[in-house]
């Protein structure tokens, strides 16, 4: 079986055919908006980023990690942002570059794994901005220090986790509803899972995810140079996870010391 960073690449391939939420492009009118100073822009899936979050960084340098699709990159560019897009899906960066070409709007877009940056040199930005994605890397702390290793200081990273307790549960009788206690925590699809489900979910384009702990999530960011400035929650828009523990997504606004 292929790594399953390739397989994360190909998988969200296959979400940006199929129109996942993270890859459907900006609309006009949202381009608009954002041009007038107020990109309407995803942290976590259900509610836009606060505008006192964003305003600061309009017309900065910033780099965008796991955030293809024609959404943040474009919208932030549209605000005067000069924006790095990478992204570990060749469609999702494809989708960037064409909505970007439809409205003039000119950003940089790499395709990579989010644990090495080692590509972008010594170049340094004033926001990294991370959307929901740090669940389909192995190692989130890693994606923490390449982040302030290429922020300048007191630089922002904003980044988005999901609440390690949705992946006890068994993930397709929670699709309809049912929470069934299932796996212990920290999960991980290559350790949870034997090898013939790991087989099936490859030949049918899954993401495979991984929950991180609290520890990792939060105290790795402390541990990695920064203070958190701003935290809030998101739910997941799924009834009964919702009506369990609410929090299902955390976003997270932290200064690099």
């Amino acid at each position: 079986m292929d790594t399953y960073q390739h397989l994360n690449a190909h998988a969200w391939d296959y979400e940006s055919r199929k129109g996942n939420f993270w890859t459907v492009a900006a609309t006009a009118s949202q381009v608009e908006r954002a041009k007038s100073g107020q990109p309407d822009i995803y942290l976590t899936p259900g509610h836009t980023v606060d505008q006192s979050w964003i305003r600061p960084f309009l017309g900065k340098r910033v780099l965008l990690l796991g955030s293809g699709g024609g959404q943040q990159a474009v919208l932030l560019a549209a605000a005067g942002c000069q924006v790095t897009d990478l992204d570990i899906s060749t469609a999702q960066l494809a989708t960037d570059r064409s909505c970007a070409r439809r409205y003039g709007l000119d950003i940089e877009t790499i395709q990579e794994d989010m644990q090495d940056l080692s590509c972008l040199g010594d170049r340094t930005f004033d926001l990294v901005f991370n959307p929901t994605s740090t669940c389909f890397v192995q190692d989130v702390e890693q994606v923490y220090r390449e982040c302030a290793r290429h922020l300048v200081p007191g630089g922002t990273l904003m980044t988005s986790a999901t609440n390690p307790a949705i992946y006890m549960f068994d993930e397709r009788k929670a699709l309809r509803n049912k929470l069934v206690v299932k796996y212990t925590i920290p999960y991980s699809d290559l350790q949870s899972l034997g090898r013939k489900r790991l087989e099936k979910m490859a030949r049918a384009n899954d993401t495979f995810e991984f929950s991180h702990t609290v520890d990792s999530l939060v105290g790795g960011l402390c541990r990695a140079g920064f203070v958190i400035t701003g935290f809030s929650t998101d739910s997941s828009e799924n009834e009964a996870m919702d009506s369990f523990l609410h929090d299902c997504y955390f976003a997270i606004r932290a200064q690099k010391l």
